[in-house]
């Protein structure tokens, strides 16, 4: 019984530790051909240049294509940061995960 209390109490904080890694940051730009993003941090405005290929995106908790980030300006995402270089370009690292509120603010 204790290892089962102990099971779920791990997974209640594993699922708090992935909440906590999504951040919020203004999209600036949507590269097509290549899928890349670049984002700014809403608090501290840092940029970042993501590679998106491999992102899971969702709008209002639902699976969506890449393409329907354009009319967004607001996302939430869970990125890796790491440098990566992606069709000669230099790149800050990936967007594992983005979520798109369909009330944020369209462009």
């Amino acid at each position: 019984m204790k290892s089962i209390c102990r099971g779920i109490g791990f997974l209640f904080i594993s699922v708090l530790c992935l909440g906590a890694e999504m951040e919020t940051f203004r999209l600036l730009s949507v590269s097509e051909s290549e899928k890349i993003i670049l984002v700014s941090s809403v608090p501290d405005k840092t940029k970042f240049l993501l590679d998106a290929s491999s992102a899971k995106i969702t709008i209002d908790g639902k699976p969506a294509e890449y393409k329907a980030l354009k009319a967004f300006s607001i996302i939430q995402a869970r990125i890796e940061k790491k440098k990566i270089r992606k069709e000669g370009i230099d790149l800050d690292g990936a967007a594992v995960e983005i979520r798109v509120d369909a009330e944020a603010r369209p462009r």
